[in-house]
């Protein structure tokens, strides 16, 4: 992928790069939770790297960031719930 203006930003950048490699780990997950859980983690993280795009054009960035962070931690709660249910060969998870 060509580097766009809006992935200059490191978190921006960053965020995209665990989305990549975030979705193929979650497309592994049991069929009966890919569409619950595993659905809901893949638009939580694109929520994310949109909330912080917009952000970066936005007057008001604290309060999206403080929104975003919120959003972020429970995301976080999620995956762990995630890992802690499946277990997922280590190879799908570390690289």
């Amino acid at each position: 992928m060509a580097k766009s203006a809006s992935l200059d930003l490191p978190v921006i950048q960053k965020t995209y790069d665990l989305v990549r490699w975030y979705i193929p780990i979650l497309n592994r997950l049991p069929r009966d939770h890919r569409f619950t859980l595993g659905e809901r983690m893949v638009n939580g993280l694109y929520d994310l790297l949109e909330g912080l795009i917009s952000a970066r054009y936005s007057h008001h960035k604290l309060e999206q960031l403080e929104h975003l962070n919120h959003r972020l931690d429970l995301l976080e709660t999620v995956c762990k719930c995630c890992l802690s249910s499946f277990r997922l060969p280590r190879s799908a998870v570390v690289r």
